[in-house]
């Protein structure tokens, strides 16, 4: 199993502690961007020049999109974000990192934070943008270079006017998403490899959500409903088993998320979103498309590289029922993502202890 986005929370600890910001308030984020020079007024110290983004909502022609610097492993690289809105409230920021072109991962610090910076962390990781100026948004990060070779490690940074994904960069867009490219050595990224999570234990659901029934194909992780309302734009598909209703002759079953009461035949409590929530008038769940592979358990096993799954075409159907030990099932989630599943265990049954046990190869 990759160890990719475990990697990635650890290295932005560090980057949001020295990382320097600031805004027009009394937020964590208010120390003025450092004068990189030693203070000597001779001209022989220049200032580096910084990776900067810039969006600008009134005056749009200066805009930056894109930046790019060079990095060596084991250092940082300075980049800044300059996000001024008119008419737009900025509520949070959202920043992701692909190394090597393996695929986006969240970039947060949440697990690993201080007290005082866990407050200006929403519980999904982004920066809560509500004690600085959501107007005018200034930061300066150190932007790690993490132990590659040759290769790019790709930051994108965008703002929403409320809860975001981490997946997708347009809901709730504020302004625009920006990059910014660190190259190492040559620069060349090496063939994508498939990533692959072993042993995901899902159980049968339980009416309160008190089961881990859902899992998340972006950071590997098991979850239980009533986590609250953060997570549910990581969920991208859970597992029930069939017990009377609509369900009753599915027996071990995968539903999307977006489907997974209707597929199931019972509301499951705190699974769609409460109207005092944030955004919840808006909010959407994720869709996921199964489809039974001629594959068998050996072709699955044999898969490492994301080329090989680009024969995967998504069906129209968000749930796959009467699941068995040793099926391959396809998949197309929500983001266009194409991978396979393998049933290894099942323990059948509705119960609360009741589980189905798989393995997942996905596209970074």
């Amino acid at each position: 199993m990759r160890k990719q986005l475990k990697y990635t929370f650890l290295i932005c600890t560090i980057a949001l502690f020295i990382g320097s910001c600031s805004s027009d308030d009394g937020s964590v984020f208010d120390t003025p961007i450092p004068d990189n020079t030693d203070g000597a007024d001779d001209g022989d110290n220049e200032e580096p020049e910084v990776a900067t983004l810039v969006f600008n909502e009134a005056d749009p022609s200066n805009n930056q999109i894109s930046a790019s610097a060079n990095g060596e492993v084991g250092t940082t690289v300075p980049g800044r974000v300059i996000f001024t809105s008119d008419a737009t409230t900025q509520r949070r920021m959202y920043i992701t990192q692909n190394i090597s072109g393996q695929g986006e991962m969240p970039f947060s610090a949440f697990d690993l934070v201080s007290e005082d910076l866990s407050k200006v962390l929403k519980p999904d990781g982004s920066i809560d943008l509500d004690g600085a100026s959501k107007k005018e948004i200034d930061f300066t990060f150190s932007l790690p270079v993490p132990d590659i070779d040759n290769g790019e490690i790709v930051y994108t940074f965008w703002t929403t006017t409320g809860k975001g994904d981490f997946r997708d960069t347009t809901k709730r867009l504020a302004l625009g998403a920006g990059t910014i490219t660190v190259t190492v050595g040559t620069g060349t990224n090496p063939t994508a490899e498939v990533r692959e999570f072993n042993e995901v234990k899902l159980f049968a659901p339980d009416v309160n959500g008190n089961t881990e029934t859902f899992f998340s194909l972006l950071n590997e992780t098991v979850y239980k409903v009533n986590v609250g309302r953060e997570f549910r734009a990581f969920w991208d598909f859970g597992y029930y088993y069939g017990a009377s209703g609509v369900s009753a002759d599915d027996n071990a079953s995968f539903s999307s998320t977006e489907q997974y009461d209707a597929n199931f035949g019972f509301p499951v409590e705190g699974l769609q979103p409460g109207e005092d929530e944030e955004n919840a008038e808006t909010e959407t769940l994720n869709q996921m498309f199964f489809a039974s592979s001629d594959l068998d358990v050996t072709a699955f096993d044999a898969i490492t590289l994301s080329g090989e799954l680009d024969f995967i075409a998504s069906s129209n159907t968000q749930k796959i029922t009467n699941l068995s030990v040793g099926d391959v099932v396809e998949f197309v989630d929500n983001y266009g993502k194409k991978g396979l599943i393998k049933v290894t265990a099942i323990q059948p049954g509705f119960g609360n202890n009741d589980f189905i046990e798989f393995s997942v190869k996905i596209q970074p």
